[in-house]
C-alpha cells in the first residue's frame, strides 16, 4: 500500500539536515562559552555559510536559544519517561521515584551544559517564549503521576500540616494538573519533592557540595530515599 503522505523532497531533506547542524553546532557552543555568548556568526562560519543564511532557519538568536531549550526538556522528559516506563511493578510507587530521580540526575551529569541551559541562571535578555511551558513540564507532570498515583492509592505522607486557603489557592495549578488531579496535601509534598531533587542535583552540578559531601553517589541516594519516605511511598 502506497503511503498517504507526501513524499520528502530533496529540499525539505537538506533543510531539516542543515537545522539540525545549526542545533548541534548551537550546543557544542553551550558547552563551550554558555547561552549568553552563543554566536550566530560563529555557527554560520563553522558552516561556511553567511550569518543572514542561518536567520532564514532560525529568524534571531532567541529563536535559536528556543529551539535548544524546548529540545533540552524534551530529551530530559523522555529520558525520565523511560525510567519510568521501565519500572514494571506500577504500584511501586517508590521504585519508580527512584528511577526517575536518578534518570533525571543522569541525564544532568552527563551533559550539564544542557542542564545549566535549563536550570541555571536565567540568560541575559532572553524572555521565554510560551513554546517553552509544554516541555517544560514534562518532567513536573511526571513526578506528579507518581504521587498522584501513590495517592489514590491510599499513600498518605507522614506529619502533614494542613494547608491554608493561601496556598490551596497558590498550588491550584499543579494539583490539577493532571486529571484526576492530587490533594493540596501532596501537592505541596510533590512540589517540596521536585524542589529538593532538582536542587540538590544544581547544588551538586554547580559545585556547592565541595568538600561538603564526599560521595556525591551515596549522598544523592540517600536524599531519594528520603524524598520517598517524607512522601509516604517508602
Amino acid at each position: 500500500m502506497r503511503s498517504v503522505s507526501a513524499p520528502r523532497t530533496a529540499r525539505a531533506i537538506a533543510r531539516a539536515e542543515l537545522t539540525r547542524a545549526i542545533l548541534e553546532l548551537a550546543g557544542q557552543q553551550l558547552a563551550e562559552v554558555g547561552p549568553a555568548a552563543l554566536s550566530v556568526r560563529r555557527i554560520a562560519r563553522e558552516l561556511e555559510m553567511a550569518s543572514s543564511a542561518v536567520y532564514r532557519y532560525f529568524p534571531s538568536r532567541d529563536a535559536l536559544l528556543t529551539a535548544l531549550i524546548v529540545e533540552g526538556y524534551d530529551d530530559l522528559g523522555s529520558h525520565a519517561e523511560a525510567a519510568d516506563a521501565a519500572v514494571t511493578s506500577r504500584n511501586r510507587h517508590d521504585l519508580r521515584w527512584q528511577a526517575v530521580s536518578h534518570a533525571v540526575r543522569d541525564w544532568a551529569r552527563s551533559q550539564p551544559h544542557r542542564y545549566a541551559l535549563l536550570y541555571g541562571s536565567p540568560v541575559p535578555g532572553y524572555a521565554a517564549p510560551q513554546d517553552t511551558v509544554t516541555p517544560a513540564t514534562r518532567i513536573t507532570a511526571l513526578l506528579l503521576s507518581i504521587v498522584r498515583d501513590a495517592e489514590q492509592a491510599g499513600v498518605r505522607p507522614v506529619g502533614t500540616i494542613p494547608v491554608s486557603p493561601a496556598e490551596a489557592a497558590s498550588v491550584h495549578p499543579v494539583a490539577t494538573m493532571l486529571d484526576p488531579g492530587v490533594s493540596d496535601e501532596m501537592t505541596v509534598r510533590a512540589l517540596t519533592a521536585w524542589a529538593t531533587l532538582f536542587g540538590h542535583i544544581s547544588l551538586e552540578l554547580f559545585g556547592h557540595m565541595h568538600r561538603g559531601v564526599l560521595d556525591y553517589d551515596v549522598h544523592f541516594t540517600q536524599v531519594v530515599d528520603q524524598v520517598a519516605a517524607d512522601l509516604g511511598i517508602a
